[in-house]
């Protein structure tokens, strides 16, 4: 997993190919992606709103009652939120017995245990926030939140 270039490649081709279409990312795909490569199962979009919240644009693997509660997240609030709100990586070890106040509660719902969130930036422009989580407790390495990140930052330039 320490091989970056496999992802950002994939990443950049996605992102290529859909250049020029009105519907901007393709989601679904770029997720399969991420969820590969860091072996997770439960993957976030989540994109910056004209009202100033983020927003959930694409998932796969959240729970229907999780998904009702993450529609619309403020920021501050959340991993997501944080993330967003920090401008870095955001992560825990364990969703179902995480006491530090990151997680909602509701994220328990989810059956996850380790989790991160990364906001996409382009420059000092939030954009967004990719969220990835695991069924086991997991740390991850500095090096899998910096590639999260670049991950993040190929996205939010094309969103302009």
């Amino acid at each position: 997993m320490t091989e970056t270039q496999p992802l950002l490649a994939a990443v950049d081709r996605l992102l290529e190919d859909q250049k020029g279409g009105a519907d901007g990312p393709p989601w679904p795909a770029l997720l399969a992606e991420l969820l590969r490569h860091f072996d997770c199962v439960l993957g976030t979009v989540h994109l910056m709103g004209k009202d100033g919240a983020l927003h959930l644009t694409a998932d796969t693997g959240l729970p229907p009652p999780v998904r009702e509660k993450v529609q619309v997240v403020p920021i501050g609030k959340g991993m997501a939120g944080i993330a967003a709100e920090r401008r870095e990586p955001v992560q825990v070890c364990n969703l179902q017995t995480d006491a530090s106040g990151v997680v909602r509660p509701g994220a328990k719902l989810t059956q996850m245990e380790g989790s991160i969130a990364a906001p996409m930036l382009a420059g000092d422009r939030l954009a967004g926030v990719l969220g990835v989580a695991k069924p086991v407790a997991y740390e991850f390495t500095a090096e899998q939140s910096e590639l999260l990140m670049a991950v993040g930052k190929r996205i939010a330039a094309t969103l302009g």
